[in-house]
């Protein structure tokens, strides 16, 4: 008679459970939808929202590095030998940027804005003294006005100016005046003859307190995928340099904000300027910073591959017969005609024949490689590390009887690394912010957890009583023989009288 209650109650109990935990999984589903469509609200590019303020000027601390390529053997080099580099760096600077002029437009769903940076120098995490340190390397300028000079009468004059201003076709500078600027004696001659030539020359020339020209973004108010996204550039929807629509679209971000609720086979896009074109990068690991999940994406090899090895990069062709191997890419177009090669450091990715014709090279994924660790919750960057290297295209070239000796090669000049890692006061707040949208899905599965653990307590305590009342019913009901008794009719019997009973 005890077993068939006690089953009917753990029969009961498992349905009760399971009724509790399908309940506490659509409750949680429903918070979780319910957090998630919060945070593609408070994330978005408007005035008052969570992200705003720091997305127009980041707290976190930005560095910029030059690493620079010193060569050696400049006189073997024009015979022909391979050319020995010696790579001299850091130079490093604090970057500090911010949205300049943001303006709301299109009923506030885009925002109009102008990236604009300075860079101040830190002599304690250089190698050296910029305004004194000196580098022998390229001379861009001439290299420039030599691949610019067409035929006999501008080549002629071209040789002219080189001779008197007495440019060759390596030049030896200060730091500071290859990043800053200096006035070439080639260029201010070339100058007098063509007002538009810019007698300044520096890698970074007029980048210091400037921007790139203005951006308008999309806010992500109607679309959370499209928060951050890049609309226009300078005006333009679409590039001008390249010879396809594919190449010359401007996609993605700008790589200052990234929507939330990443997905690891999503592929993240970012419009950069500086390369005159959009790259993409992939879902590579899962990382940690300073406590905070991530997820590490990094560009594919594919980015910057050869024609042959990505046909879609056959747009960045910048002719037919000027099509580059995997690992560079040609910024001529956007460089005013410069003979300009962008890469990763040391050709990280690249062929192998770049490596191998430049001695000094040695590519290693750990310092060459460009990622961003974005948390996938909130969109935020961790961390990142932005690199690239500038490369100029040096080759015989007709008319010019200095560049006789020379072989095809694409020589290194230097290459920046643009670092940053959140802050503490902001790794706090992410911390926060991760905290509440991983505990308020579950609110619901604590609770029906609490609500198991009750039911089970009260189904034992009925299990519990149910045994007591049984065991008091037969106790009652029980009997225990009594002394023979004669019974005038029938003789004597054995009497039973119930447990307890004072006549017994």
């Amino acid at each position: 008679m005890t077993r068939r209650p006690c089953a009917i109650y753990a029969v009961g109990t498992i349905c009760a459970l399971l009724l509790l935990s399908g309940i506490g999984l659509m409750l949680a589903q429903v918070f979780r939808t319910l957090m998630h469509n919060r945070l593609k609200k408070e994330i978005v590019l408007v005035e008052g929202s969570r992200v705003f303020e720091s997305w127009k000027r980041p707290p976190p601390p930005v560095f910029m590095e030059f690493f620079f390529f010193n060569v050696t053997n400049v006189d073997e080099f024009l015979k022909g030998d391979k050319p020995e580099l010696v790579q001299i760096g850091p130079y490093t600077y604090r970057e500090y940027r911010y949205k300049d002029n943001v303006t709301m437009i299109e009923n506030g769903t885009m925002v109009s804005a102008y990236n604009t940076k300075s860079f101040v120098f830190l002599r304690e995490k250089s190698v050296g003294d910029p305004a004194v340190d000196a580098i022998t390397t390229v001379n861009i300028p001439a290299w420039a006005a030599m691949n610019k000079a067409k035929g006999f009468f501008r080549i002629s004059m071209l040789n002219v100016f080189m001779t008197s201003a007495k440019s060759d076709l390596f030049t030896t500078r200060t730091v500071d005046e290859l990043l800053w600027g200096y006035e070439d004696p080639l260029l201010v001659r070339l100058t007098n003859t063509n007002p538009d030539v810019e007698k300044i020359f520096g890698l970074m020339y007029k980048k210091n307190g400037s921007n790139d020209g203005e951006f308008v973004f999309h806010t992500g108010e109607q679309n959370y995928l499209d928060y951050g996204r890049v609309a226009t550039w300078k005006g333009q929807r679409q590039l001008t340099f390249w010879s396809s629509n594919e190449s010359n679209s401007i996609m993605g971000s700008d790589g200052s904000a990234f929507h939330p609720l990443l997905e690891k086979d999503e592929r993240i896009y970012i419009f950069t300027p500086d390369l005159c074109r959009t790259i993409y990068m992939d879902f590579e690991k899962d990382v940690e910073v300073k406590g905070i999940p991530a997820y590490r994406f990094t560009p594919p090899r594919s980015v910057l591959a050869s024609k042959e090895d990505n046909p879609a990069n056959k747009g960045f062709c910048v002719t037919p017969s000027e099509c580059l191997g995997t690992g560079v890419l040609k910024v001529s177009p956007c460089r005013k005609g410069a003979p300009v090669v962008a890469s990763f450091p040391h050709f990280y990715l690249g062929e192998e024949k770049y490596v191998a014709a430049i001695k000094g090279l040695s590519p290693q994924r750990e310092h060459h490689q460009t990622f961003l660790d974005l948390n996938p919750t909130t969109g935020v960057i961790v961390r990142a590390n932005k690199r690239a290297q500038v490369n100029v295209l040096i080759n015989r070239i007709t008319g010019f009887p200095k560049t006789k000796g020379l072989n095809d090669t694409i020589f290194p000049v230097m290459f920046l690394n643009e670092s940053v890692v959140i802050d503490d006061a902001s790794a706090a707040r992410v911390h926060k912010l991760l905290t509440i949208a991983s505990l308020v899905p579950n609110f619901p599965l604590f609770i029906v957890g609490l609500g198991g653990i009750m039911l089970l307590v009260f189904i034992i305590l009925l299990i519990r009583a149910h045994k007591q009342k049984t065991t008091t019913t037969e106790d009652d009901t029980s009997y225990s023989p009594v002394k023979d008794k004669e019974d005038p009719k029938n003789g004597n019997y054995i009497g039973m009288t119930p447990k307890g009973d004072p006549q017994a």
